[in-house]
């Protein structure tokens, strides 16, 4: 057996330099901005380290800081309000961060219970020397068990494992995470594999990214895995030992990079992808989400760089401090016009609407535009969106409610 194992590890190793991209050339249609590329560097950093965040256009936001990745975005996650950006629409290498979609879809049409038994295909399918627990081909595992696989130590092979679960193969999972980034917005990505090993066709962008993001951090069953810092696989039907398995995001508590506030996330690398690094925060009632790719001396460092940024000069702010429904219009009557108590009137209502705005802002000057979103169904809906100098900065939905006359005339607003 421990023969059987030696020979094993040397097969997956042999290849190692194919998996950290020693071996994949870089695509110029892939790899964006090269523009940005050829200026001169600072001593020590990298092409874009210099190059002013896109942010940094907007009449009176906070000077964003310099990075090492190519590309980044933060942003609050409560209010959607883009807090940095930089070249947030170049297509790159996600590596590994392409987990947090595999997951997301497995936490969306998985039973955590079910039990997933490792293919020949899932188990050796992968490049020598990645990521891996070393599972064998008939182990089983429970769905959970290969999340917590896939999120904490990047298990590539349980990526497929997942993938063929979830979707019966491979491929037709792969089609299942290009439709659900469609149907997030996604405008500049394609997944070709569900572990993020090179592959020229395989790419978004941090813009992209945010919007998988966001979306899996609102999945409660994925926010378990992806905040999770240690975890034990008992003895399986294949493996005598239980395995120990850590998170490498190494800005959680109690490692190298530790920051206040840090939730969890998910890291990725390969040479031709640089480092990529998802992370989520949370100080007070701001959450944040960093997305950082292309970071080639280190996204550790960028995301707290990034980080200290939004927590030192934002605020997230209620517009509406009365915790009663506030009406908004009144369609299509006025309260003096109602004379039969039987009669019903529309009226608007939304309780909480939160924007993030630099710290020490006059909200009472931000601009809000609305309209009306139309749905053959339910009550009407009001959508608004507030601006910061032509930036938005939160928004909110207001929904029709009916009421009975005579209450209307009777309630002070």
């Amino acid at each position: 057996m421990f023969k059987r194992k030696f020979h094993t590890m040397i097969k997956r190793s042999l290849a190692g330099m194919l998996c950290a991209g020693l071996l994949v050339t870089q695509p110029a249609a892939i790899y964006a901005a090269e523009a940005n590329a050829t200026a001169t560097p600072e001593a020590g950093h990298s092409a874009t380290y210099s190059q002013a965040a896109d942010t940094d256009s907007i009449k009176g936001w906070p000077a964003g800081p310099s990075i090492e990745g190519q590309s980044a975005v933060l942003m609050d996650a409560v209010t959607d309000t883009v807090l940095y950006s930089k070249n947030p629409d170049d297509r790159l290498y996600p590596a590994s961060i392409t987990k947090i979609m595999t997951a997301l879809l497995a936490c969306e049409n998985l039973d955590m219970n079910d039990t997933i038994t490792m293919s020949q295909e899932a188990a050796y399918g992968i490049e020598a020397g990645s990521s891996t627990i070393y599972a064998e081909t008939g182990e089983v595992f429970t769905v959970e068990q290969a999340l917590m696989a896939l999120m904490l130590e990047s298990a590539n092979e349980m990526a497929l494992a997942i993938a063929e679960k979830t979707s019966g193969s491979v491929k037709k999972f792969v089609e299942l995470m290009n439709q659900r980034a469609a149907q997030l917005g996604c405008k500049n990505t394609h997944f070709n594999n569900p572990n993020g090993l090179p592959d020229e066709t395989h790419y978004t962008t941090a813009s992209d990214m945010m919007k998988i993001a966001k979306a899996a951090w609102y999945n409660p069953e994925f926010r378990k895995f992806v905040t999770t810092q240690t975890y034990e696989i008992p003895p399986t039907n294949k493996q005598s030992e239980t395995r120990y398995l850590l998170n490498h995001h190494r800005m959680m508590s109690g490692q190298s990079y530790a920051y206040d506030g840090v939730l969890g996330g998910k890291t990725g690398y390969t040479n031709v992808a640089g480092n990529t690094l998802v992370t989520y925060a949370k100080r007070g009632n701001s959450i944040l989400i960093a997305v950082v790719l292309n970071s080639t001396n280190g996204a550790f460092p960028d995301t707290t760089s990034l980080l200290d940024y939004g927590f030192d000069n934002f605020e997230k702010v209620d517009m509406n401090v009365d915790t009663n429904p506030v009406p908004a219009t009144f369609l299509p009557c006025e309260k003096h016009l109602l004379k039969n108590s039987g009669d019903l009137c529309s009226f608007y209502y939304m309780r909480h609407v939160y924007v993030t705005v630099p710290t020490g802002t006059d909200v009472s000057q931000l601009v809000r535009k609305q309209w009306l979103l139309n749905n053959s169904v339910g009550p009407k809906r009001i959508k608004s969106k507030y601006y910061f100098n032509d930036h938005m900065v939160g928004y909110g939905i207001q929904y029709e409610k009916e009421i009975l006359s005579d209450l209307l005339l009777n309630t002070s607003f």
